[in-house]
C-alpha cells in the first residue's frame, strides 16, 4: 500500500530540487527523507530519482509519475479543505509586496484576509520585484504582489492593478514653460526605482536615445526614499503619484510635464507557484483582485 506521506515527500524532493530543502519543508531530517522515498520507491518498484551534482534530479518514470502525486496531495488537501469552514484556511503565510502596493492598498487588503480568515498569521516581505520572484521561485514566500507576470513554468499570474508612471519635483522647482525638455530635466540627477527595474532602464534608455550618453540617475528601492531626495532638491523623480496625494495637495511637490517619450505604466500581478499548497495564495490573490479594483476606482 502507497504511504500519502511518502508521496508527499517524493513531491516536495521534486518540486524544490534537493533532499535537503524538501526536509526543511517538512520539518523532518534528510535521512528521513531518503527512507520515505527509498520506501517509495520499493513499493511502486521504479527509481525516482538519480543524484545530481546539485540535489536530486528526477528519473523518466519519476517524472511520468510527479504529476499522479501532485493530484494525490491536491486531491487530500480538496477533501480537507471542504471538510472545515470558510474560517479553515491557518497557520502562517509568507506574502512578498513590491512597496507601491504596500503604500496603497495593502493595509485594507490585510483587515478583509483577518477578518475572513481570523486563525490565519501573514508575514510580509518588502522587497523589488526582482527580488520578490526569486523568493517566490525558491519558495520563501507563497505569493508575490509584484511588478509581473512572472514567466515561470507552473507559477500562475492574475493582473492586480496598474499605476502611471510621472516626472516629479519639487513644487517650487523652476524649469520654465512646460513640456520641459529632457535635456534640462537631465541637468539634474533622476531619482527612480531601483537599477534592475523596468523604470529604472525605460528612462535611461530614453535618455541615451536622446544623446545623454552618462545620465546622472539614483535608483532607490525604498519609495520614501526616494519622495526624500526630490523634497530636498536632489533632483527629479520618475514615479508613480498614486501614492503622493498629500504631497500633491499641500504643494510640496507636483507632476511635471517633460517632452519626451511616454512613460509606460507600473502593471502588477499576483503570482504564486502552483501546486497542493496553494490554496492560500489563491484564496489571498481573489481578495487581492477585489481590493485593488476597489482602489482603482476610488482613484479616478
Amino acid at each position: 500500500m502507497i504511504d500519502l506521506r511518502n508521496v508527499e515527500t517524493f513531491y516536495w524532493a521534486a518540486a524544490l530540487g534537493s533532499l535537503r530543502a524538501a526536509s526543511e519543508k517538512l520539518g523532518t531530517t534528510q535521512p528521513a527523507i531518503s527512507q520515505r522515498i527509498a520506501s517509495l520507491e520499493i513499493s511502486l518498484g521504479v527509481r525516482l530519482f538519480e543524484r545530481a551534482a546539485r540535489g536530486v534530479k528526477l528519473t523518466a518514470k519519476g517524472h511520468e509519475l510527479l504529476v499522479h502525486a501532485e493530484r494525490m496531495i491536491q486531491a487530500r488537501n480538496d477533501i480537507v479543505q471542504a471538510a472545515k469552514e470558510k474560517s479553515g484556511i491557518s497557520g502562517r503565510f509568507h506574502l512578498g509586496v513590491a512597496e507601491t502596493i504596500v503604500q496603497t492598498w495593502l493595509p485594507r487588503l490585510i483587515a478583509e484576509v483577518y477578518a475572513a480568515y481570523p486563525a490565519l498569521t501573514i508575514d510580509i516581505e518588502v522587497e523589488t520585484s526582482d527580488n520578490l520572484q526569486n523568493l517566490l521561485m525558491s519558495r520563501r514566500i507563497g505569493l508575490a504582489f509584484l511588478m509581473g507576470p512572472v514567466l515561470e513554468a507552473r507559477v500562475e499570474n492574475r493582473p492586480l492593478c496598474s499605476y502611471p508612471l510621472a516626472w516629479v519635483a519639487r513644487a517650487d522647482a523652476d524649469f520654465g514653460p512646460e513640456p520641459v525638455p529632457l535635456e534640462q530635466i537631465a541637468s539634474q540627477p533622476i531619482v527612480t526605482y531601483g537599477s534592475s527595474s523596468a523604470p529604472y532602464r525605460q528612462v535611461r534608455d530614453m535618455l541615451r536615445r536622446s544623446g545623454i550618453s552618462s545620465p546622472r540617475m539614483v535608483g532607490s528601492a525604498s519609495l520614501s526614499m526616494i519622495v526624500r531626495m526630490v523634497l530636498d532638491g536632489i533632483g527629479t523623480a520618475v514615479i508613480t503619484p498614486s501614492f503622493l496625494s498629500n504631497e500633491l495637495d499641500n504643494h510640496s511637490l507636483k507632476v511635471v510635464k517633460v517632452n519626451a517619450d511616454p512613460l509606460l505604466d507600473l502593471n502588477f500581478t499576483a503570482s504564486w507557484v502552483d501546486g497542493p499548497d496553494a490554496q492560500a495564495a489563491r484564496v489571498i490573490a481573489r481578495i487581492a483582485e477585489q481590493v485593488a479594483s476597489d482602489d482603482e476606482l476610488n482613484r479616478r
